[in-house]
């Protein structure tokens, strides 16, 4: 017995859409649910990549202004399939969908990333409080399966929360930005360096705006994100 073959019988992956084992077993997930998971298709924020309904939008409401990020990318519209999905992933457990959204995302955005001209990939990090309680770090986990893909370092230690904020979901948008001022150090400085921050979601963008803003105070380059999920423009 091959030793994939030994793991899939004690830990069978679950998929990420229907959350049953996946069919066939050992697969990443169903085959009749790959065609529910679509990547977002049609006109888009030019700076967050937020979709619209106009194309001569051009930017969404929360990108009329000045960001402290040069652009970025979220794969695929936070629909309730990917809200249920990156929930298991967060509080149940769900570890092997944060490898799986974070192959997904490098193939879906390795010419963008290309482009960027990527020299490290930093995750959103966790308080520590929150870290121990959950066990890990979803957005780590996204971003070491992506890196992996695209040959690109992981970078866990730079970026440290320093204030345990409450969770963005319960706040408005004034709301958000308040919760989120202050919430990160950088423990090193830098030199100039290309940077893709990577988290499961965006919705208004407080959480990487503020986390840009301290990167690039330490010294950063240009800093672009990636979100396995994005709302729709408000």
């Amino acid at each position: 017995m091959s030793r994939n073959l030994f793991l899939d019988i004690l830990y069978p992956r679950h998929c990420p859409v229907c959350h049953e084992i996946t069919v066939p077993r050992g697969k990443k997930i169903c085959d009749t649910c790959k065609e529910k998971l679509r990547p977002i298709q049609g006109p888009r924020c030019f700076c967050c990549s937020k979709p619209l309904e106009r194309a001569e939008q051009e930017y969404c409401k929360d990108c009329g202004k000045i960001r402290q990020f040069q652009q970025g990318l979220g794969i695929f519209p936070y629909s309730t399939l990917l809200q249920n999905s990156l929930f298991q992933l967060k509080y149940g457990k769900r570890q092997e969908y944060g490898t799986f959204y974070g192959e997904l995302a490098a193939y879906y955005s390795r010419d963008k990333i290309k482009n960027w001209e990527i020299d490290m990939v930093i995750p959103i990090p966790l308080h520590p409080r929150r870290l121990e309680k959950r066990g890990y770090n979803q957005a780590e986990i996204i971003a070491q399966a992506f890196g992996k893909k695209l040959d690109i370092s992981v970078e866990k230690k730079i970026l440290k929360r320093q204030k345990n904020t409450k969770p963005q979901k319960e706040l408005n948008h004034q709301e958000r930005k308040k919760n989120m001022k202050n919430a990160f150090v950088v423990q090193k400085k830098l030199n100039g360096e290309n940077i893709l921050l990577i988290d499961d979601i965006y919705t208004t963008g407080s959480t990487i705006e503020e986390a840009a803003k301290e990167l690039k105070t330490a010294g950063a380059g240009k800093i672009f994100f990636l979100t396995i999920a994005i709302g729709a423009d408000s």
